[in-house]
């Protein structure tokens, strides 16, 4: 899906977050070798292909968000502001981070250093979501994205490709073009019968992987292996503390840091918030309400342009909805099924700029006008052999049938928009169990320096994990509000509220003094 700013890209950096895994407590390991700092080549640091968080939803013609935010000129014909240049490094880590004497795999490392040395209070250690999606260019995005000159002169941006993605020792699952064509969402279930169709595709997929070359390295990708592989950037960065600006599935990250290695992090954010509990199976439901939450802006904006078709009223453009979503079930237009439009749909309400395509894609659906090109989507394999590792990998998920018909039942009713997909079998109900770990424990143990940011109607992460996490947490953390929809608040996000709110900060240490609700304000 072409994004036109990296505004936009940003924004949709996304969501997905992934279970907190692992072993309690950190082991030991030798010190890292500075790191050895050169230009990064031009292919680095340019934002991963991914980005959108490609993450969790849809079908993969509909994961294709951030490629295109690097197009010359934004939806105002403005020129594109050039992503600064970057520095890049190599960082050995153990595969295994219990096993700290054994094999041992190469993460790949950025830097945009700060240029007022006698303003620089450290580095900021960044992530812009996934799983699967690669960090190495954040820093530069952040940067070219409206990062605030204060918090640039103040910080190292450091930035990283998660161990299993990009260049960080990727992995593959050697999945076929009809599994990469399934996406992320598994298909819509309207009977048990197609929970039981979906669970013989889900099983070969987790086969697939187990099977793979890779497999030796996919019980070794979790969130908490990122956690560790993030402490020993730090050291190897010469740091006895390091901030940390997560997004999305980035905020699960910060979460596992923050309760694996409490003393160590200096100021934390956290943007769109996952739970405590990461990317695990409640998270996935959540989707589904997630766009809940989102489509009446979406309606709204509809309603108010009667030259789409789809309705005068918003009760009209819901109703619209389902009535496509079940015919293109029946019959599907030009390939689009009833599970891609509904995933183009969740994918699209991340960023509100993105609402005019959407309502001509709806239209082009409904009237058999032809539907607006959407770019092949490069990198899908790894991303999502990646991205299963992980949320599989990080958490146990409900290993039988009747348990997600079940649920597809209740979601079905609960969230009609979206829950009979979200809510259905997918890999992880099949993915070995010696590969599965135990969630880190997040508690309220550890100093108060976490600020989360949320807005109020973000599909990706819907605002009901943010306050679990924020009551996770307890006095460690202080959540602020943003009165808007879409995915990403910070720097990226209209409502400077929430966004002053996360640059004193990053720049000061003050936190707002209890949790802080950020009034909507228009987009410019």
């Amino acid at each position: 899906m072409p994004l036109r700013r990296i505004t936009t890209l940003a924004l949709a950096l996304s969501a997905t977050a992934a279970t907190l895994t692992a072993l309690p407590g950190a082991a030991a390991a030798r010190t890292p070798d500075p790191l050895r700092w050169k230009p990064c080549a031009e292919e680095q640091q340019e934002p991963a292909e991914t980005a959108k968080d490609v993450n969790d939803s849809r079908d993969s013609r509909d994961s294709r968000d951030s490629r295109d935010s690097r197009d010359s000129r934004d939806s105002k014909g403005a020129k594109e502001p050039e992503l600064p240049p970057l520095e890049c490094a190599t960082l050995d880590v153990p595969l295994d981070h219990a096993d700290p004497g054994g094999r041992r795999i190469e993460i790949a490392v950025s830097r945009l250093a700060s240029e007022k040395p006698e303003r620089r209070r450290g580095v900021l250690l960044t992530n812009p979501g996934g799983p699967g999606i690669s960090g190495l260019g954040y820093p530069a995005v952040l940067a070219a994205s409206g990062l605030p000159q204060e918090v640039r002169d103040a910080y190292d941006l450091i930035g990283f490709d998660p161990r299993g993605v990009g260049r960080s020792t990727p992995v593959s699952c050697g999945l076929t073009q009809e599994q990469q064509g399934r996406g992320n969402f598994p298909a819509w279930a309207n009977t048990p019968d197609d929970v039981v169709r979906e669970a013989r595709r889900a099983r070969q997929i987790a086969e697939r992987c187990a099977a793979s070359p890779s497999a030796p390295l996919l019980p070794h990708i979790g969130t908490a292996d990122v956690a560790r592989d993030m402490d020993h950037i730090r050291a190897a960065l010469g740091e006895e503390r390091v901030s940390y600006l997560g997004a999305s599935y980035g905020t699960q990250l910060g979460t596992a840091y923050a309760s694996l290695f409490p003393r160590r992090g200096d100021r934390i954010v956290l943007d769109s918030n996952l739970g405590p509990g990461g990317y695990d199976h409640r998270a996935m439901r959540l989707f589904a309400r997630g766009l809940e939450d989102r489509f009446p802006d979406f309606a709204a904006y509809v309603a108010a342009h009667p030259e789409y078709g789809l309705g005068t009223t918003p009760r009209q453009v819901r109703a619209t909805y389902q009535e496509l979503a079940r015919r293109l079930e029946r019959e599907p237009v030009q390939g689009w099924d009833g599970t891609a439009f509904r995933g183009i749909t969740f994918d699209r309400l991340y960023a509100d700029a993105n609402m005019p395509e959407l309502a001509e894609i709806w239209q082009a659906l409904d009237t058999g006008g032809p539907v607006p090109e959407q770019p092949p989507f490069p990198g899908v394999e790894p991303f999502m052999s990646a991205r299963f590792a992980v949320i599989c990998g990080d958490s146990p998920w409900p290993r039988t049938i009747r348990e997600y018909q079940r649920d597809v039942r209740a979601d079905s009713r609960r969230y009609p928009l979206l829950g009979g997909s979200t809510a259905n079998i997918g890999p992880c109900a099949y993915w070995p169990r010696s590969w599965v770990k135990e969630p880190v424990r997040v508690d309220d143990q550890g100093p108060s320096n976490v600020l989360l940011v949320q807005n109020e109607r973000d599909p990706g992460t819907p605002l009901a994990g943010a306050k679990a996490l924020r009551r996770a947490f307890g006095d460690r953390a202080v959540l602020v509000t943003a009165g808007q929809g879409g995915h990403g608040v910070y720097p990226f996000g209209v409502n400077g509220c929430a966004n002053d709110a996360v640059t004193t900060y990053l720049t000061t240490g003050q936190r707002p003094a209890r949790d802080l609700a950020c009034a909507a304000e228009p987009a410019e």
